[in-house]
């Protein structure tokens, strides 16, 4: 019975995991736009370094491929949106920074903030122009925890810590024309 208790404790460290549930685009306006759902769920250690001052930048990557008969599909367009993540102690307020459009907005609670991050909706891809009428194309899309923008030190560290790898598979459907 000690044992169970001992692994009881254990299961306190939480597991991290990104997940893409549902992904979807729509032409509005000659444009690709993207509407999706995410689960973001952050390890242990990613959570207790947010809370102590260490700003979390979140990755979605969306890859647009032609498919080929007779060749390897390929990537047509690759577009990389990233999210800052920070918990300011004064306000006591978490804050989401689109750093492609500047936008910004500050949640009262973890899980706001990070259901925020959950919900693209609308988010232009790719002009519809730019496409090749006679071809058939796939949308990928996944969500990560970049940790390049960190000093190499922080890194290498990240690297040998699995709860640092929150990544999820990549989503894929395809793109209705």
């Amino acid at each position: 019975f000690v044992l169970g208790t001992g692994v009881a404790q254990d299961d306190v460290e939480r597991e991290g995991y990104f997940e893409v549930r549902s992904a979807s685009t729509e032409v509005v306006d000659g444009v690709h736009a993207l509407d999706a759902r995410l689960q973001l769920v952050l390890s242990s250690e990613a959570l207790a370094a947010l809370e102590s001052g260490v700003t979390l930048t979140i990755e979605l990557q969306l890859q647009v491929i032609r498919e080929r008969r007779f060749m390897p599909d390929d990537v047509e367009a690759e577009l990389a949106v990233r999210y800052e993540l920070e918990f300011s102690p004064v306000s006591q307020r978490y804050v989401v920074r689109n750093l492609n459009s500047g936008d910004q907005d500050s949640f009262a609670t973890l899980y706001s903030a990070l259901n925020s991050l959950g919900r693209v909706q609308g988010l232009p891809i790719i002009d519809d122009a730019v496409l090749s009428a006679d071809s058939s194309y796939r949308v990928r899309l996944r969500a990560m925890l970049n940790t390049e923008r960190y000093p190499a030190a922080l890194r290498i560290l990240f690297f040998w810590r699995g709860q640092w790898q929150l990544q999820s598979e990549w989503f894929e459907w395809l793109l209705e024309r």
